[in-house]
């Protein structure tokens, strides 16, 4: 696949990528939303109910 290349340890274990930007923007995002949907998947979670409530509160969403 052009626009990738792997980095390789001395014994030739994939250790790292390099990613053409230009190419690949759309790869890159995604792969970059799963890592960040990762990191907060143990962060204590809001029901839809309690977040327009609270923008209720700061008056950002109308009744």
């Amino acid at each position: 696949m052009t626009g990738i290349q792997f980095i390789v340890d001395k014994k030739g274990n994939k250790t790292g990528v390099l990613i053409d930007l230009k190419k690949h923007e759309e790869l890159w995002e995604d792969f970059y939303d799963i890592l960040i949907a990762r990191t907060r998947a143990d962060e204590p979670r809001e029901s839809l109910e309690e977040v327009k409530s609270k923008l209720r509160q700061k008056g950002k969403l109308r009744a």
